[in-house]
């Protein structure tokens, strides 16, 4: 699938900050109101730990939406490394917007860096392989684009989007369907030119998925030496996508097997905030 670019999601930027600003302001920041309304101060955003920023673009649209008269400017940008303590951020304008908009700007940025930080992470792991590795639909609910975005700017890739956008024909809907073949070939008749992509569980089912003329066939939890001998059997036929239990210990001897894709949920459930602080200045 293609990836994710900025410049398709500017609508849902604006969708998710409008929604997140709902939450934390309410009917407004009365806090914030113990503040002179025109007093003035200035802004540095900074990382307390090394990471990768993602985010920006939603930080910019909060302080948008919170006070239009706030300037950001940004001295890294989204994929870029970022060491403890180091400022990437400086803002100024209204002292009110200013701390009206923090937690929120900073909620996005730490997320998306999080999940841009451990994308980063597995991508070093497999350097040189040639393999890619793929996000999953294991996101956070209602930041499903961002996060996938936040996957390209730590060096992964996306996968499908959704349910809509490609078929992947799991153990259940084989049955359903009455095997690898008849579900091939409705998918082909109901979605001409989706993906089609079938999961397998040995190297008959892998035959079969071969034959019915799959796109992509997912390796579920094969071992690595079933792996190497399915790169074999398949010889370009179709792309090959590792998937299952495959974790930071495993994942280097799973992309030296050959095999195109390497799926991984943990780039987007399992991750840990990235530790940032604004500090203000009259």
């Amino acid at each position: 699938m293609p990836n994710i670019t900025l410049d398709s999601l500017q609508s849902s930027i604006q969708d998710q900050v409008r929604r997140a600003l709902a939450e934390d302001v309410g009917d407004g920041d009365i806090t914030a109101t113990l503040i002179p309304a025109d007093r003035q101060a200035q802004a540095t955003i900074i990382s307390r730990e090394s990471a990768i920023l993602c985010g920006t673009a939603w930080a910019d649209e909060v302080f948008r939406q919170v006070d239009p008269q706030i300037s950001v400017q940004w001295l890294a940008a989204d994929g870029d490394r970022l060491e403890p303590n180091q400022p990437f951020c400086k803002m100024s304008g209204p002292a009110r917007g200013l701390l009206t908009g923090e937690r929120c700007a900073l909620n996005f940025i730490q997320t998306l860096s999080a999940t841009a930080t451990r994308s980063r992470y597995f991508a070093d792991l497999v350097e040189g392989t040639g393999v890619k590795l793929l996000d999953t639909r294991k996101t956070l609910p209602g930041l499903r684009l961002a996060q996938k975005y936040a996957v390209t700017c730590g060096g992964c890739h996306n996968h499908r989007i959704g349910l809509f956008d490609a078929f992947l024909i799991k153990e259940n809907h084989i049955a359903a369907c009455g095997g690898i073949g008849a579900a091939v070939s409705q998918a082909r008749i109901l979605s001409p030119g989706k993906p089609v992509e079938v999961e397998v569980e040995s190297l008959e089912e892998l035959r079969q998925a071969l034959e019915a003329g799959a796109d992509i066939i997912m390796l579920d939890e094969l071992s690595n030496a079933d792996m190497r001998t399915a790169v074999q059997i398949t010889a370009g036929k179709a792309k090959l996508e590792a998937s299952g239990g495959i974790n930071e210990t495993t994942l280097r001897a799973v992309a030296e097997t050959g095999v195109d894709y390497i799926s991984i949920g943990s780039m987007t459930k399992d991750i840990k905030a990235v530790d940032l602080s604004m500090r203000l200045a009259m």
